[in-house]
C-alpha cells in the first residue's frame, strides 16, 4: 500500500488519473465513433494507464456509455444550450461527473465537482471550468440533495 492510499484502499491520485483518462476516452469515443470496448482497449494499452485506477476508469466509461441518454436528460435543465452544442470536452466532463453523482454514491459530491473542474481546467476551454462548475453544482443540488444539505 502506498502512502497516498486511504484506509479503505482507494488511491485518490490514481482515481484522479483515471478520471482524466476517462474524459479523454469519452472524447475519443464520441468523436471517433468506435465501440467503447475498443476505446477501453486502446487506452489500456497506453503506458501511463499503469498509474491510473483501471477498474474505476472502466466503470466510468461503461457507466457513461450505458446511461448516456439518461445522463444527458438530467443535464438538460442546467445547460444553456442543446447538450450536443456544449464543447466536446466539457460535455465529456459533464457526463462523467453526472454518472459519478448519480451512480457512485461512494464518492462525495464535492470530490466529483472538484475533479470535474480540475480536469476541465486541464483539457477544456479557457473558462470552461466555470461553466462545468455551475452546471454540476445545480445537478448536485438535485442528485445529492441530502448530502449537499448536510
Amino acid at each position: 500500500m502506498t502512502a497516498s492510499r486511504r484506509s479503505d484502499g482507494i488511491d485518490p491520485a490514481a482515481r484522479s488519473r483515471a478520471r482524466r483518462r476517462a474524459v479523454q476516452a469519452l472524447y475519443a469515443w464520441e468523436l471517433g465513433g468506435n465501440a467503447m470496448r475498443k476505446v477501453i482497449d486502446d487506452f489500456r494499452g497506453e503506458q501511463d494507464m499503469q498509474i491510473a485506477d483501471l477498474e474505476y476508469f472502466e466503470d466510468l466509461l461503461r457507466g457513461v456509455e450505458a446511461h448516456c441518454k439518461e445522463l444527458d436528460a438530467g443535464l438538460v435543465p442546467f445547460v444553456d444550450r442543446d447538450i450536443e452544442r456544449v464543447d466536446p470536452i466539457e460535455r465529456a466532463v459533464l457526463r462523467l461527473a453526472a454518472y459519478e453523482l448519480k451512480y457512485r454514491l461512494d464518492v462525495p459530491y464535492r470530490v466529483v465537482l472538484n475533479e470535474a473542474v480540475e480536469v476541465t481546467k486541464r483539457f477544456g476551454s479557457e473558462q470552461g471550468h466555470t461553466y462545468v462548475n455551475g452546471v454540476l453544482d445545480k445537478l448536485a443540488g438535485i442528485a445529492r440533495a441530502a448530502e449537499k444539505r448536510g
